[in-house]
C-alpha cells in the first residue's frame, strides 16, 4: 500500500495537464521516485490507460542505453507510439542524460505530452535550461518526511499522546527519510542506513559533480555549518576557524563549497530579512540540514543540542508548507523565522521550554516589537499554553507539526 506524501502530492495533482514541465528536486532518497509512483496511481484513477504513462528511471541499468539526449528522445517517441493521445512522461534522475534539456524541449514541440522530471541537484534548472525552457517549467522541492508523514508511514495514531511524543523523539534522532520505516527497529541498522545516504550524497552529488579535489576540507565546512545551526554565518568566520585548525582557505573558496552543498540539497539557507526596512539583507544567512537524522549521524546524537534540532525541524516544516523562509532582524533583536507566502507573513520563535519568566521574555519580546499586524507565534515543547497580553500566540511544537 502506498502512503500519501500529503503536501507534495496535493501540489502535483493541481498541476496535472497544465502546459508546464514539472521538475521535482530533492536530496537523494527523500522520496522523489515514490512521489512519481503516487502520481502514476493518480493518473490511472483519472482514467489514463497504462500504455499512455511512460516511466523511465535512470538509476536503473535497464535504461543505460538512453543516456544521450538523442537516444532518450527517440526512446520516448517510440514508447509514445502513434495513438494521437496525450502521453504522460515520468522521468527519474533526468540529470543522468547528457544535454537532457534539449530532448525535453523537443518533446514539448513534437509530442502531446505532460512531463514530470526528478533530479538530485538544485542546479538542475540553471544555465541553458533556464534559457531553453524559460517560463515553461515549475519546480517542486521535495523534502524527507514531515513528522506528520512520519507518523502515517509508521502507522502511529495521533490520539495516543505518549506514543506521539516517543515517535517525535525517534524522528529527531533518525529523521524522515522514507526508506527508514522499512528497516527493523535496530539503532545500528538505522545509523548505517543514514551513513549510506550521507556518503552517497557527498560523494556523488557534491564531490564528483563539482570535481572537488579536497574532500576533507568540504567535510570540515559541512561539519562547521551543521554544528552551528541557528547561528548567523559568515565565510570570514569559518575561514578564521579553519585557519585555527591549520587549514588556510579564502572566503570565496568557502562559499564555492557551500554552493556545492546547497546544490546537492544537503543544506538549505535562510537569508536575513530586515523587518522594519522590509528588505532582504545580503550575506550573513543561516544554514539548516535537510534532515535531522543526517545531522546526528555526522555529529553524534548530542541531546544538549535540542534547541538547534527543534529550530531545524520547524525551518523544514515551513518550507514544506510552501513558504519562503527568512531570519528576521528587528533592530538589535532577532526573530527565528519570517514565513512569507504571497503578501502574508507569519513570525515564529522556536524554543525548547519557556517555563521560566526570563525565557518567556526572551522569546516573546522580539515579536512584541514588530509593528505590523501579521500573526506571531512562539513554538515550544511545553505542554501548557502561556498567555501573552500582546496577542502573541503560544503553541506546542508537536501540535504545530501535526496540523493539516
Amino acid at each position: 500500500m502506498l502512503r500519501d506524501r500529503t503536501i507534495f502530492s496535493r501540489q502535483l495533482k493541481k498541476v496535472i495537464n497544465t502546459p508546464l514541465i514539472k521538475v521535482i528536486t530533492g536530496i537523494r532518497r527523500c522520496g522523489k521516485s515514490y512521489l512519481l509512483k503516487l502520481l502514476e496511481n493518480q493518473l490511472k484513477l483519472l482514467g489514463i490507460a497504462p500504455e499512455r504513462i511512460i516511466r523511465i528511471d535512470f538509476e536503473s541499468m535497464e535504461n543505460q542505453d538512453f543516456l544521450d539526449h538523442k537516444a532518450f528522445y527517440d526512446h520516448v517517441i517510440r514508447l509514445a507510439g502513434k495513438s494521437g493521445q496525450r502521453v504522460y512522461v515520468l522521468i527519474d534522475e533526468i540529470q543522468a542524460v547528457k544535454n537532457w534539456e534539449k530532448a525535453v524541449r523537443s518533446l514539448l514541440v513534437d509530442l502531446d505530452c505532460d512531463i514530470y522530471l526528478t533530479g538530485s541537484n538544485a542546479h538542475l534548472l540553471a544555465g541553458e535550461l533556464s534559457t531553453l525552457l524559460a517560463g515553461r517549467y515549475i519546480e517542486l522541492l521535495l523534502l524527507p518526511l514531515s513528522f506528520r508523514e512520519y507518523m502515517d508511514f509508521n502507522q502511529i495514531e495521533p490520539g495516543n499522546r505518549q506514543k506521539v511524543e516517543d515517535a517525535f523523539s525517534d524522528f529527531l534522532e533518525y529523521g524522515g527519510f522514507p526508506g527508514m520505516h522499512k528497516l527493523p527497529d535496530d539503532n545500528e541498522i538505522k545509523e548505517q542506513y543514514l551513513k549510506g545516504i550521507y556518503n552517497s550524497v557527498v560523494l556523488k552529488d557534491v564531490i564528483q559533480r563539482n570535481s572537488i579535489r579536497d574532500s576533507e576540507l568540504l567535510e570540515r565546512i559541512l561539519i562547521y555549518l551543521i554544528d552551528n545551526i541557528g547561528n548567523i554565518f559568515s565565510a570570514a568566520k569559518i575561514a578564521d576557524y579553519l585557519k585555527s585548525q591549520g587549514r588556510k582557505v579564502a572566503a570565496d573558496s568557502v562559499y564555492s563549497y557551500i554552493r556545492a552543498l546547497e546544490g546537492a540539497m544537503i543544506i538549505h539557507s535562510a537569508r536575513r530579512y530586515d523587518i522594519k526596512g522590509k528588505k532582504i539583507l545580503e550575506r550573513l544567512e543561516k544554514y539548516y540540514i535537510a534532515d535531522p537524522g543526517l545531522r546526528n549521524v555526522i555529529l553524534g546524537s548530542r541531546p544538549a543540542d535540542i534547541s538547534q534540532k527543534l529550530e531545524n525541524v520547524v525551518f523544514l516544516e515551513l518550507l514544506r508548507r510552501g513558504n519562503s523562509v527568512f531570519v528576521g532582524k528587528e533592530g538589535d533583536l532577532e526573530v527565528d523565522f519570517v514565513a512569507c507566502r504571497g503578501h502574508q507573513k507569519h513570525y515564529y520563535q522556536v524554543a525548547y521550554l519557556i517555563e521560566s519568566e526570563a525565557t518567556r521574555e526572551r522569546e516573546f519580546r522580539p515579536l512584541r516589537l514588530i509593528p505590523d499586524s501579521f500573526r506571531k507565534t512562539v513554538l515550544s515543547l511545553d505542554k501548557y499554553k502561556f498567555e501573552d497580553s500582546h496577542g502573541i500566540e503560544h503553541q506546542n511544537l508537536i501540535d504545530f507539526l501535526l496540523e493539516d
